[in-house]
């Protein structure tokens, strides 16, 4: 009676635990996020998002050392037990018993795979049962290899990376197939706390884990100790590609789902030079660190962009991508300055003056507002030339009167590429709208390239499943006669040649550009050219305090001579 009671209680507390058990059939089929993985142009990993998963291989397509790695560190005794493993569970007590702590715990291989397959994280005696259930009807259905197959292709290693092909590629750059003993190591460690351990998070907690994985190896006879000491001194990483490249890749990443619809996995080759960006984040460092930090400069935007094609090679949003991720060279809009007032002299130029057309820089009152010229001593009548190299402001005004007033220098700044929005007023021609560094950046481009409005973009091209994708970028459209551009680019070189940007002036190049400083120096900018590289450059505080005399021909301009004459010709 005690045995037939005894297995009704057992029966039914089995069905309590197994009601809401999900249909393991149905979680053996792969659910996931498609992922995106981003390359920089010469074809090394930039970022990924969402779930990668490899190639799926059989245990034969393996190096043996891998799943000998799995078993040395997780599962001595898988081939032993039945999915269950008493000895274990005794063992496993019995240390955490004489040791007052929890070090070592009792869960087979094949329990790991129930929980990772079909249940959450929860720790609560419930799921325990449940994943010892499933671990029996796993070895039931199973063969041992194939749940050693099962569990390398399925594990999650970090990175977004599930199974050992996706986190050979990601971590190392290979395929699992041709790991090293060392690399396996490193992969075998990740189980145990995937986000804590994996290379890309702490490369050193990852090498530590990795040199304990070879010790378990020679422990079960895989390896001698001189064959683990020898594998734990190759462990090694490669450098990330970029430490603030996370700006570049949140941008592009910003308009995926619209461009390229669907579920299926994306490879982007994208336009990023890891050079260039490497050496864009060093410049912003050294400057903000030094000079700036003694001027009140707590932040910084760079733009590096193709003058022909609008292709960003290089994107820093401000000074620490890990302390904060907003993208002051896209997002943050702000009073570009006297960087605007190229788009007003353009509209007088297509109103008919020219570069050696004259413009008084006297005094000037409309209505209540008087423009100040700062320390420019009045001459006269100027060129035009002139009038933007030294950036007098009475003079842009005059320029602006004599180009069609505030609504056509709007309209020439909409038509390459800015949104504004823009004042209907004379205040337009001190750059008293608002701006990204990338829409200047960009426009500027048209400038550079003789008149052709560029969009801004950060794909070469794109790939799902092996198939190449369109990109769908728009047609090129001239928004300046090339006489216009032309005369713009020979005032613009005006002004590093003699004219305010003196300092962004590189011997042996020829180099046009424009100075921007908003009042109270609150913004200071530096925009540029020279051959087919446009380059932007912010300066500033987030929260728009004042900087301390600091003008966009002084720090900008540095920072953009620094920065082109660090890049390959």
């Amino acid at each position: 009676m005690v045995a037939i009671w005894g297995g009704l209680a057992l029966g039914a507390l089995l069905l309590v635990f197994a009601w809401d058990l999900p249909r393991p059939e149905d979680a053996l089929e792969t659910t996931r996020r498609p992922s995106v993985t981003l390359e920089a142009a010469d074809g090394r990993l930039l970022s990924t998002s969402g779930d990668l998963y490899g190639e799926t291989l059989r245990l034969r397509d393996m190096p043996v050392h891998l799943p000998t790695a799995l078993l040395a560190i997780e599962d001595r005794r898988f081939r032993d037990h039945f999915g269950l493993d008493p000895v274990g569970l005794l063992r496993a007590a019995w240390v955490n018993l004489t040791s007052g702590r929890v070090s070592q715990g009792g869960s087979t291989l094949t329990q790991q795979l129930a929980k990772n397959l079909f249940l959450t994280p929860e720790r609560s005696f419930r799921r325990k049962v449940q994943e010892a259930m499933l671990a029996l009807w796993l070895e039931s259905r199973f063969t041992k290899d194939q749940l050693l197959e099962i569990y390398l292709n399925r594990v999650y290693l970090g990175g977004g990376a599930y199974g050992v092909d996706a986190a050979a590629r990601l971590y190392f750059g290979v395929s699992a197939r041709r790991l090293a003993v060392w690399q396996s190591a490193v992969l075998m460690g990740l189980p145990k706390a995937p986000s804590r351990y994996n290379p890309r998070a702490n490369s050193q907690a990852a090498a530590d884990r990795g040199a304990e994985v070879l010790r378990a190896m020679a422990a079960t006879g895989a390896l001698t100790e001189a064959q683990a000491n020898a594998e734990a001194e190759r462990i090694a990483f490669p450098p990330r590609p970029s430490r603030d490249a996370g700006w570049f890749a949140d941008w592009v990443n910003d308009d995926l789902a619209a461009r390229f619809p669907g579920s299926a996995d994306l490879t982007l080759r994208t336009t990023l030079d890891l050079r260039v960006q490497a050496l864009v984040e060093a410049k912003l460092e050294a400057l903000l660190a030094g000079p700036g930090a003694a001027a009140d400069v707590g932040q910084g935007a760079v733009v590096v962009m193709d003058a022909a094609t609008g292709a960003v090679r290089a994107m820093a949003g401000g000074r620490d991508y890990r302390r904060s991720s907003f993208n002051r060279a896209v997002s943050a809009r702000r009073q570009p300055g006297s960087v605007f007032k190229p788009f007003v002299y353009l509209a007088a130029l297509e109103h008919g003056l020219s570069p050696d057309s004259t413009v008084s820089d006297g005094p000037l009152t409309l209505g209540r507002w008087s423009p100040g010229n700062g320390g420019w001593r009045p001459r006269g009548d100027l060129p035009l030339e002139e009038a933007l190299a030294h950036s007098v402001n009475t003079a842009a005004v005059r320029v602006l009167v004599r180009g069609g007033g505030p609504k056509e220098a709007a309209a020439v700044a909409r038509r390459l590429g800015l949104t504004g929005p823009f004042p209907n007023d004379a205040t337009i021609a001190l750059g008293t709208g608002e701006a990204s560094l990338l829409e200047l950046t960009a426009a500027y481009a048209s400038i550079a390239n003789g008149g052709v409005r560029v969009v801004p973009n950060g794909v070469a091209a794109a790939r799902a499943e092996r198939r190449a994708l369109p990109l769908g970028e728009p047609a090129p459209i001239r928004v300046l006669q090339a006489d216009d551009a032309a005369a713009m680019r020979r005032m613009m070189e005006a002004v590093v040649n003699r004219g305010s940007g003196r300092a962004a002036a590189v011997p042996g190049r020829a180099i046009a550009g424009k100075t921007g400083t908003t009042q109270d120096f609150r913004d200071a900018w530096f925009i540029g050219f020279a051959g087919g590289t446009v380059i932007g450059v912010w300066l500033g505080n987030d929260d728009a305090t004042p900087m301390d005399d600091v003008r966009g021909g002084t720090l900008p301009a540095r920072l953009f001579h620094d920065i082109l004459e660090g890049m390959p010709r």
